[in-house]
């Protein structure tokens, strides 16, 4: 049985918002395990676009999924960068000391 295509779109929302729930607990674990299954409806639901058509009135509700997902996304990667950056500088070789 297949899905009606909103409800990909609906349930991908629901993921992208606990990612963001996560995230902003900064608990990375449960963000990477999250995304992961956000790439298991994105390909579902590629699957199952294919061959189907939205409404107007659907077309308008992804459109609003669409939008929250990326202000989600955003929210997310605000909250990641200043960690990503910290990982960065920990992984940056040390500087051989200057005796004079």
């Amino acid at each position: 049985m297949t899905l009606p295509l909103l409800d990909y779109y609906k349930a991908i929302e629901s993921t992208s918002r606990a990612m963001l729930d996560a995230a902003l607990e900064a608990d990375w674990d449960e963000v990477v395990r999250l995304e992961g299954a956000c790439a298991l409806l994105i390909e579902q639901l590629r699957e199952n676009a294919a061959h189907r058509d939205l409404s107007a009135e659907e077309r308008a509700e992804k459109h609003r999924i669409m939008m929250t997902i990326l202000r989600h996304d955003a929210q997310i990667r605000d909250l990641v960068e200043p960690w990503i950056d910290d990982l960065g500088e920990l992984a940056r070789p040390l500087q051989p000391m200057q005796l004079h």
